[in-house]
């Protein structure tokens, strides 16, 4: 994958913003502040939040072993939706986060330190990003709708959580996942409880992949007092990490088993051997881990995204066989 820029050569750029990203480089001039506000020029969490929901509702086609019309329309509709949720996820972190922002070297770039939007522009940047990912919800089963809009207290809560826990990745794990379900049960219509453990699979899966992410702000983060798994798991952060896959792969495992029963034999290969591929990456990117050098967390961080496509993509597959 792309690297993070050393060097800022456009005016307004973001300090571990993706070399030649589209915002930096194509997007309107006066618009580029606000999509850097909502991370358009790191666009890693949008696809760590769009995965899960592709995850739910191809596991929800699985399961039924139906697929129509409609489930392109949840295709394509979540991933706008992905978009204009982390975007305004972003925009509400960087809104309370704005003057710890301003004393972390890697964030003071960001829009709201370093000036490039006021406080009211962002506010109503997010107010609009969640009213356009509104209408998209509505378009949803009364179920869906509730459980998207039941999303929005882990959305706003999240932020908050790095100053009073130092497990403020379980808060991102439960908000980052809620598409697993809400994507199951816009197609499905209602849970079940092998969905709800691929949702704690999921949430597992955040802890390790944003625990390695925090490792790289670490040092500031003490200085400025908020709290992390990195500050709190320290020089054990390889027996967590191994912790977190474990449990991410058991949950994930259980959970395929049991919605597969009713497959073929080559359907429940193909699905097995997506958390195969899925749990491989992951123990390489333990292998790799360094929590000393920043270059290579945020590789392995960023390498998330592969992850979680080959558990999707052999999902995809084990539907038509």
């Amino acid at each position: 994958m792309s690297q993070n820029s050393t060097k800022l050569d456009k005016p307004g750029q973001v300090a571990d913003a993706i070399t030649g990203n589209w915002v930096d480089n194509l997007a309107p001039i006066k618009l580029r502040p606000y999509l850097r506000l909502s991370r358009a020029d790191r666009p890693i969490g949008t696809w760590l939040l769009l995965i899960p929901c592709w995850w739910g509702l191809l596991i929800g086609i699985l399961e039924d072993e139906k697929a129509s019309a409609s489930d392109f329309w949840l295709f394509i509709s979540c991933s706008i939706g992905a978009f204009l949720m982390r975007g305004a996820g972003c925009t509400w972190n960087d809104i309370l986060d704005r003057k710890i922002d301003g004393a972390v070297e890697r964030t003071r770039s960001r829009p709201l330190p370093s000036g490039q939007v006021t406080l009211i522009q962002a506010i109503i940047w997010m107010i609009v990003q969640v009213g356009l990912a509104s209408i998209i919800l509505l378009s949803y089963n009364l179920n869906a709708i509730i459980l998207g809009l039941s999303s929005l207290f882990l959305v706003a809560i999240y932020p908050l959580a790095k100053r009073f826990t130092w497990w403020p990745q379980i808060f991102l794990g439960l908000a980052f996942n809620w598409g697993i379900l809400l994507l199951f049960v816009a197609h499905i219509g209602s849970l079940n409880w092998p969905i709800l453990a691929l949702y704690a699979s999921g949430i597992f899966w955040t802890l390790f992949y944003d625990t390695i992410y925090a490792y790289q702000d670490r040092q500031d983060d003490l200085l400025v007092g908020v709290k992390s798994t990195a500050i709190l798991f320290g020089e054990n952060a390889k027996k967590w990490l191994v912790i977190f896959v474990l449990f991410c792969v058991f949950f994930m495992a259980v959970s395929i088993f049991v919605i597969t029963q009713e497959r073929t034999p080559l359907s429940k290969f193909v699905s097995s051997f997506g958390v195969l591929g899925f749990s491989t990456h992951l123990f390489f990117q333990l292998k790799r881990f360094d929590a000393k050098n920043s270059h290579v967390l945020l590789i392995l961080f960023r390498s998330n995204r592969n992850a979680g496509l080959v558990f999707a993509i052999f999902l995809f597959l084990a539907i038509w066989v």
